[in-house]
């Protein structure tokens, strides 16, 4: 562990700053233009990513050692799975107010909850199950006005299918962490990142056949630097955790929030709605809650290992 882990402010700091870039690259998405194809976005999303990425590494003298995999398929099944859950949520963030693509996204650490319990038989109890499936209902109380099934050309409509997309996210999203959980048993967190940019890369341009939109100079300069703002927020990102424990900085993602409804206001004229917000207050207190309920347990696991003998 790094002597840097004694710094927090240090590392929230940072967690921050990688929320603020973070939505400058969504706003550089949603301000491109909704006609660009997907897989489009996509492409330039993970290519321009890695600029800084590569940069970050060499300075870091981890290039050559971040290449170096003993799990090549299980980058590449991260990649693909990420790649969908990338263009779901950049379909969904082109078609709905910035506010609420952003709060309907964060239904995916929900999942993850969720998905960790099933697939890799983490234990989960009664407090988590109950938050969980309060910030799900949170999430569907956001939704719920975009998704108008049962009114004449219901999930036809432009918002209700970027709302529909954005759960698709989150829900590929939580299959990618539980992925990513898999992968840090075996590789460095270098690793990961790199080859997810190179995978994404690639998948993203296989659509190129399906499609893609001749852009003003305008567009592509945006999703450039979309893409380079992607790159840094995931460094930014990255080095905020070598400052401080995860529970400690994770409740700043939830900053995104209300940076997303300035911006959305101002640049994109959308005003939250009251259940909107409403619902958005019910994600948020319940994924803080998860927060704290892991940092409790990790800390009871810790002081359960310091008073074990040495032939416990």
């Amino acid at each position: 562990m790094d002597a840097d882990i004694h710094s927090p402010m240090k590392g929230i700091l940072l967690k921050v700053l990688s929320v603020v870039v973070f939505l400058c690259m969504s706003t550089s998405i949603k301000a491109a233009g909704s006609d660009i194809a997907t897989g489009q976005i996509t492409f330039y999303r993970s290519a321009f990513a890695m600029v800084p990425i590569l940069g970050y590494l060499a300075f870091r003298g981890q290039l050559r050692d971040a290449f170096k995999t003993t799990d090549i398929a299980g980058h590449l099944g991260r990649g693909f799975v990420g790649i969908l859950a990338m263009s779901s949520g950049f379909y969904g963030l082109v078609h709905l107010p910035l506010p609420e693509a952003i709060a309907i996204g964060y239904a995916m650490p929900l999942l993850a909850v969720a998905f960790a319990a099933f697939f890799l038989g983490e234990v989960v109890r009664l407090y988590r199950w109950s938050a969980v499936i309060i910030g799900l209902v949170g999430v569907l109380i956001i939704t719920w006005p975009r998704l108008t099934l049962f009114e004449q050309g219901g999930f036809g409509e432009t918002e209700a299918l970027g709302a529909a997309a954005v759960l698709l996210s989150a829900t590929f999203g939580a299959t990618a962490m539980v992925l990513v959980r898999k992968l840090v048993q075996t590789e460095r967190t270098h690793t990961i990142v790199l080859y997810f940019s190179l995978s994404a890369s690639v998948f993203s341009l296989a659509t190129l056949p399906f499609g893609w939109a001749t852009m003003s100079w305008t567009s592509f300069l945006l999703l450039m630097v979309a893409g380079f703002c992607g790159g840094v927020a995931q460094i930014l990102l990255t080095e905020s955790y070598r400052h401080a424990d995860m529970s400690t900085i994770a409740p700043f993602e939830y900053t995104s929030i209300v940076l997303g409804i300035v911006i959305g206001y101002f640049l994109f004229g959308d005003v939250p709605t009251a259940t909107m917000l409403a619902g958005t207050a019910i994600v948020v207190g319940a994924g803080i809650f998860i927060i704290f309920r892991e940092r409790r347990l990790g800390l009871e696991r810790k002081g359960a290992r310091k008073h074990m003998t040495p032939q416990g």
